[in-house]
């Protein structure tokens, strides 16, 4: 093995040291044949050196060619290198020491890349998380702020009337003054709750459940509740509805409160007298919903303001608190879901439309 090593060629110092032992022998080998030409020993000098001068040149390109080139390579890439550039990896492909440390050079560079592709995505998810902490933060300030804002009315109300319910006498004005203060503790919780779960879900922390059901019989369940034999109703209640099965494939118990909301927004706002419809169509793959309530139509500017949460215009009869419209919103957006809002002619017309299944 130790002999194979030796007249092995695989490194520069070997090949410097042939290269020399040949150059050596040629030498003295020239000199020697030029002695022996048939000239004058002058002449015979002559031919030698120009041998000797073609030889330093010769010696001159090989050694730029096996030494000389391959540094000035090595230099180059090793200054992309430095300046984080890894586009043109060093192309020395040979079996010597200037072979092997272009390929450990190319590894490096490879190793390196790889490495500081790894960090630019961290760096870039760090800057997400900061980013969502951030709004995390500001949206619980906005929370913190806007919910404090809220609930001073119903709590000035309610220490209000308890006030007044501990000075009465009159039992019939107590009643009245309780009955006030239970609605207004129930409007409170009604907030809080709302309030929490449109949280949970801007923030991730509740997943929808996807499951296949039938949407008719789910609106027409919905819509019984909400608008059918109700004592006192002041509207005509109109629908149009598929009579046959339509089934999606979503989180029931979300669409419920979708509908749920959209219902109980229309039947709020609907005119004394006035039309409420309901409308479901089954067209093209997509099931397409929509709630119309005949009374004020909304300012075109705010229709979009209206999804927003804590939306309130007092110029407007929709103008509740807006966590309603807002949970719709957001688990309509949830599902990448089109839907919206749009006057007509004498009301308003609320919609969304969702893919149907087999």
């Amino acid at each position: 093995m130790k002999n194979s090593d030796n007249l092995s060629l695989h490194s520069i110092r070997k090949k410097i040291l042939f290269m020399s032992k040949m150059i050596g022998a040629v030498l003295v080998l020239s000199y020697i044949f030029s002695t022996k030409l048939p000239f004058s020993p002058n002449i015979s000098f002559s031919i030698w050196t120009v041998f000797v001068v073609l030889l330093i040149f010769a010696v001159d390109f090989l050694m730029s060619c096996f030494i000389s080139k391959p540094v000035a390579d090595l230099e180059l890439a090793a200054k992309r290198m430095a300046d984080l550039d890894f586009s043109s990896p060093c192309d020395i492909v040979t079996n010597d020491e200037f072979g092997r440390l272009s390929a450990s050079l190319n590894s490096m560079a490879e190793n390196l890349q790889k490495a500081l592709i790894k960090l630019e995505a961290a760096n870039q998810q760090l800057e997400k998380d900061v980013e969502q902490e951030r709004l995390l933060l500001a949206e619980r300030k906005e929370l913190a702020d806007r919910l404090s804002h809220e609930m001073k009315t119903p709590l000035g109300i309610i220490r209000a009337y308890a006030e007044g319910y501990q000075d009465e006498d009159n039992e019939m004005k107590k009643q009245k003054y309780a009955e006030i203060i239970i609605s207004e503790t129930e409007r409170m919780d009604h907030m809080i709750t709302a309030l929490l779960d449109l949280s949970a879900l801007e923030t991730g922390a509740v997943q929808l459940a996807p499951e296949r059901f039938d949407f008719v019989e789910l609106l027409e369940t919905v819509a019984g509740r909400l608008l059918i034999d109700i004592p006192n109703v002041n509207f005509e209640l109109q629908y149009e509805l598929p009579d046959y099965k339509v089934y999606v494939d979503t989180d029931k118990i979300r669409m419920e409160q979708v509908l749920n909301n959209l219902i109980v927004n229309a039947k709020k706002n609907v005119r004394p007298e006035g039309i409420l419809k309901l409308s479901l169509s089954d067209e093209n793959g997509l099931l397409h919903f929509s709630v119309y309530n005949q009374g004020d139509t909304i300012p075109s500017e705010k229709l979009k303001k209206i999804w927003t949460k804590f939306y309130r215009d007092h110029r407007s009869k929709y103008s509740g608190s807006g966590l309603g419209l807002a949970i719709v919103a957001q688990i309509l957006s949830m599902q990448e879901l089109s839907y919206g809002a749009k006057n007509l002619a004498d009301g308003v017309q609320f919609y969304f439309s969702i893919p149907t299944i087999k």
